[in-house]
């Protein structure tokens, strides 16, 4: 056979194996409903050949197929010092009614039971392929220059001291410093300025940077395992340790109600001898049976934990993730939303705003600065390019000359002298301006034409194309109070306040003012949700009732102190949080009501006879069942995309 052949066959073998493994439990638990059936249909049409020694074989064989893995778990919680639990309770409950003859309840119990942990295992694994679609969003693989060629490589193969590549556009995967003589990066999300970098050979180039122009190559310093990657990895993992107060309420009602239930269900046996004429010891044995299949706090136990996984698991399939479950609750208290500018609500790239000439059509005046600005690779002179259109390619121009720090200066049809910088470039050529244009709140481009001031560009950042409609939102969704924070100018922040329509704006605020403002907010009674990008955002992230950061560009120290992780930037998904939030506590409330209301019922009637073992399987296993699907629904729900 040949080598081809044998690593195929060998594939074929591991497809084979995996295929069983994943559904093997599935097998077995149809294999004993099968039984099960079988055994009823011949105790309902046959019962001269089902005897009882046949009874014992086809409900002992369903039992065990289902029945081992839980008896197994009650005896090894043993063992633990740990006897009142689940298992020990269906455990109990299950053999006793093997003892007194009940053989098609025993096994229903128990089948139903399992079937319940498969649903409930397939829903936590639907739950966590949502959360592994978000990693998706990362950075999956880098080139990596070995010899002068370029390979393919995952982030986690390449080592400190080795050169990756990132092309115009792409997102810096690993951190280090610039290997080649100079580039650009888009670095709002590090440092919440919306200006872009320019980098030297061997200045530090940081992962979550942008690569705006051509080809970088980076000298890997780090490893992946303390990238941003990995860090939100991490996130993922931890992101269910965190426990909300209802699934915290219920882990310690157990531990009271199970010992309670059990020796209730020991009375309900034992003292009805000391009161009843005709005592029939496997009658009140029966009612207890079934008084303790009532009682499992299985519904609880499953889906509650279930209903919150479910709901991070819906954030993160929206490009949210919310690092517990504590968090869920959390947000749907929050009144206030404060959040911050540059990154957050505006993109941190650059577009022309408006454009004034003097003694020249708008036009003519615009043609001929990009004519000039085409030569430059900087951002600010591609967002007037862009703007221009491509009429000005038929201007000619000639001896462009970049001045580091200034600008750039040339000449257009062989005898006109242009400069396009800033206020620098225009003192540097002895060129008088109206001096309140370098007090301008968004970074002017100043013309001069043949010695003469001809007029100025102004180019901002811009809002983020949902910015406007997350607000809107959020004021729907009962957000009461929207501020904005900024380390910008106070004329910048107000302009994009009154765009968006918030409540209160404040520059020129450092990063130890954002965090006097909230906590003067919180002093007032608020509750917070901080939504910030950068570094500086990082404090006032922690100081929030709920911090949250826009992690596709946001920096590692933001994301780090965030509870919730907006991975797409969008504000928008503020919004699909809060709402992710609401509805998640909605359905865990319905579960715990439908489950209380129905055991209480049941168990009354149980106690009373009424109920038989059939009433106490819908009463748990049932109403498990009814809330795992209940709690499922939260995977399907179509929150608002904006």
């Amino acid at each position: 056979m040949s080598k081809c052949s044998c690593e195929e066959s060998l594939h074929s073998s591991e497809r084979q194996s995996s295929w069983w493994n994943e559904y093997q439990p599935y097998f077995w638990a149809s294999f004993s409903a099968i039984l099960l059936l079988s055994g009823i249909c011949l105790e309902m049409f046959r019962p001269d050949l089902f005897k009882k020694e046949l009874q014992w074989i086809v409900y002992g064989v369903a039992y065990y197929i289902v029945g081992k893995p839980v008896v197994w778990k009650a005896v090894k919680k043993l063992f633990t010092a740990d006897l009142f639990n689940e298992f020990f309770l269906m455990s109990l409950a299950t053999i006793g009614a093997f003892v007194i003859g009940e053989y098609a309840e025993g096994v229903a119990v128990m089948l139903f039971y399992t079937v319940g942990e498969l649903f409930q295992e397939a829903a936590v694994n639907r739950a966590k392929r949502s959360i592994e679609s978000l990693l998706k969003l990362q950075v999956e693989e880098v080139q990596v220059l070995e010899d002068g060629k370029s390979f393919v490589k995952h982030p986690k193969d390449v080592q400190p001291g080795q050169i990756i590549q990132v092309k115009s556009g792409e997102k810096v995967a690993l951190d280090g410093v610039l290997f080649n003589k100079h580039a650009s990066f888009n670095t709002a999300a590090l440092t919440g300025e919306s200006l872009p970098v320019d980098k030297e050979k061997g200045d530090e180039v940081l992962a979550g940077m942008i690569n705006l122009h051509m080809l970088a190559e980076i000298k890997v310093s780090r490893k992946y395992e303390d990238s941003k990657l990995s860090q939100i990895l991490n996130l993922v993992q931890e992101a269910t340790s965190r426990k909300a107060k209802a699934q915290r309420f219920i882990t310690r009602f157990a531990k009271v109600y199970t010992p309670v239930v059990v020796f209730l269900a020991v009375g309900l046996t034992l003292f009805p001898w000391f009161f009843v004429e005709n005592y029939v010891f496997n009658d009140w044995l029966y009612k207890s049976l079934i008084f303790l299949v009532i009682s499992c706090p299985c519904a609880l136990v499953i889906s509650i934990p279930l209903g919150y996984f479910g709901g991070i698991g819906a954030a993160s399939k929206n490009g949210i993730l919310f690092k517990g479950s504590n968090f869920l609750d959390q947000i749907t208290r929050i009144d206030t939303v404060v959040m911050d500018k540059t990154g957050t609500l505006t993109k941190g790239v650059f577009e022309v705003q408006d454009v004034v000439a003097d003694n020249l059509e708008k036009n003519d005046f615009v043609q001929m600065v990009a004519a000039l600005e085409a030569h430059s690779n900087h951002p600010i002179a591609q967002a007037i390019v862009k703007y221009a259109g491509d009429t000005f390619k038929e201007l000619s121009i000639a001896e462009v000359e970049e001045i580091p720090g200034h600008g750039l200066k040339g000449k257009i049809n062989d005898n006109q002298t242009i400069l396009a910088g800033n206020e620098k470039l225009l003192y540097k050529f002895n060129i008088p301006f109206d001096e309140k244009l370098s007090m301008l709140s968004d970074t002017t481009v100043l013309v001069a034409i043949n010695g003469k001031f001809a007029g100025y560009i102004i180019i901002a950042d811009t809002l983020k194309e949902d910015a406007k409609i997350a607000i809107k939102a959020l004021y729907d969704a009962k957000i009461k109070t929207l501020v904005m924070l900024s380390g910008d100018k106070q004329i910048v922040v107000d302009r994009i306040a009154d765009q968006l329509g918030l409540d209160k704006a404040v520059g020129g605020l450092l990063p130890e003012d954002k965090v006097k403002e909230v906590e003067r907010l919180k002093e007032e009674g608020r509750l917070i949700a901080f939504v910030g990008d950068g570094i500086n955002d990082a404090p006032v992230v922690t100081v929030a009732d709920v911090g949250m950061a826009m992690g596709g560009l946001g920096s590692d120290a933001a994301i780090e102190a965030a509870d919730v992780v907006i991975q797409t930037d969008q504000p928008s998904k503020i919004v699909t949080a809060v709402k992710v939030g609401h509805v998640t506590k909605r359905i865990v409330w319905q579960n715990i009501g439908l489950a209380f209301g129905v055991k209480l019922i049941v168990l009354i009637l149980g106690a009373g006879g009424i109920a038989t073992m059939w009433e106490a399987v819908f009463a748990d296993v049932g109403v498990a069942l009814l809330a795992i699907f209940n709690a499922m629904r939260i995977q399907n729900f179509k929150f608002v995309q904006m």
